[in-house]
């Protein structure tokens, strides 16, 4: 197969653009986060087009634009890393604690990515980059193995990565230089390293490459709800089904359960989720003796349940940090609106302290924000955090033994030292203070 591109010959996109999706902060108005890395991608592809002959309409790269989950979305990525020619990974923090980011390593490595040539030199189809910088920051085994030269991509980009180099404006030359030298690595890895087609594998079931998570990279999600056939008088099935997790409020908007939404929020921040309905999970929550943040999701309408809210009582009472309480609200849904006054008055009995301002909710306000879809999945977003803060305060001790606490926000990934002989993206190593060695946590503060 050949992998210049010319003739027609190999029309498969250039690279992959690999990267952890970024969640909105603070105002639910704020722009759209990952607008950075779709402009490096953007450039790219550019610069691309510039060095090769690809034909107009030629995909000369694949980025993930889409924040959600489903048959199709899976589908389409696993097809992407079978018949990409090299991988671009954006090395951050955020990247390495992504389970979604861990999958597409694994699933692009399942290929031949690794070459031998004649000289006994290691090639690979993996083109890391720097997105922020990571001399603090130990890889895990899999990025510590590889090594690569970016001394071309100037001083600037190793000190500080390709997002400060956008963001600042008296770097906007470093930043060209270094998408023009980035673009010049992936064409000379797609023809010098040429990686067969893929088979097409189930995404979702992919392990990560990366290290198992630490207890703050998971989030247990717990659902409160009712099943169709417990529903109270004047409260219709649309919304219900046969299992508790089955509750979606927002319906006609999502046809999926609400949790499996909840899960692919957290999972696209970097969390490991886990869905269960909240009474498989009250005697643990109440036990005071968390193994790592949770949120709860309320429907007001189980409230009616005398006897089932008491442990949803007990619970708001301890008032513990590593729990964020929310209550998804669907004004649209006219037996809500009709009933509202009745459902507020149950959930401030139960829920006192939960609702208080101190904790993320989704109850309507007349002059608020409606309880949207939307609006649920960027509250979910802070509450996941709140919790996972609220963990994380308590002084979690490493795994296996009584060392230091563990950094906030996930930091201090746990790598391995690369064994001898790593593969190289076929400029070699960098034994100067260059990226590789930097990135591995060995570079100068």
């Amino acid at each position: 197969m050949n992998s210049q591109g010319d003739g027609g010959r190999d029309q498969r996109p250039y690279f992959f653009l690999s990267y952890a999706h970024i969640p909105r902060a603070g105002n639910r108005g704020s722009g759209d986060p990952n607008i950075w890395v779709a402009q490096l991608y953007n450039d790219l592809c550019e610069a691309i087009f510039q060095l090769t002959d690809a034909p107009s309409g030629h995909p000369v790269g694949f980025m993930d634009r889409s924040m959600h989950q489903g048959q199709k979305w899976a589908e389409r990525l696993s097809a992407e890393l079978a018949n990409c020619r090299v991988f671009v990974p954006l090395y951050s923090p955020r990247y390495f604690a992504s389970q979604a980011c861990g999958k597409e390593w694994h699933l692009f490595s399942q290929r031949p990515v690794y070459q031998r040539r004649q000289s006994g030199e290691r090639h690979t189809g993996i083109v890391p980059v720097l997105w922020v910088a990571m001399n603090h920051y130990p890889l895990p085994r899999v990025a510590g193995e590889l090594q690569f030269s970016h001394e071309s991509f100037g001083g600037d980009y190793a000190a500080e990565g390709l997002y400060a180099l956008m963001k600042i404006a008296s770097y906007r030359a470093q930043y060209q230089n270094a998408v023009y030298r980035l673009a010049e690595r992936i064409v000379h890895v797609a023809k010098q390293t040429v990686i067969p087609l893929g088979q097409q594998a189930d995404f979702e079931s992919q392990p990560s490459a990366f290290e198992p998570p630490l207890p703050t990279d998971r989030v247990r999600i717990s659902v409160y709800s009712l099943r169709r056939r417990e529903l109270p008088a004047g409260r219709g099935p649309d919304c219900y089904g046969a299992r508790r997790l089955d509750w979606q409020p927002y319906q006609p908007h999502s046809a999926r359960p609400l949790a499996e939404d909840a899960a692919e929020v957290a999972r696209r921040m970097g969390f490991e989720p886990t869905v269960a309905e909240f009474e498989e999970d009250a005697d643990r929550l109440l036990a005071e003796e968390p193994t790592g943040p949770s949120v709860l999701l309320v429907d007001r309408w189980a409230l009616t349940d005398r006897q089932r809210s008491g442990k949803v009582r007990q619970l708001d009472r301890k008032n513990l940090p590593w729990v964020s309480v929310l209550e998804p609200w669907n004004p649209e849904d006219p037996e809500c609106r009709r009933d509202e006054e009745l459902l507020n008055g149950l959930s401030e009995e139960v829920l006192r302290l939960s609702r208080g301002t101190h904790r993320p909710t989704l109850r309507h306000q007349s002059a608020g924000t409606p309880g949207t879809l939307e609006e649920f999945r960027g509250e979910l977003e802070r509450a996941v955090m709140q919790a996972t803060n609220g963990f994380e305060q308590r002084g979690e001790a490493r795994p296996g033994g009584s060392g230091p606490r563990k950094p906030s926000l996930r930091q201090g990934l746990r790598g391995a030292e690369p064994p001898p002989g790593p593969p190289t993206d076929g400029y070699g190593s960098d034994d100067d203070g260059g990226l590789g060695r930097a990135a591995r946590g060995g570079g100068e503060s």
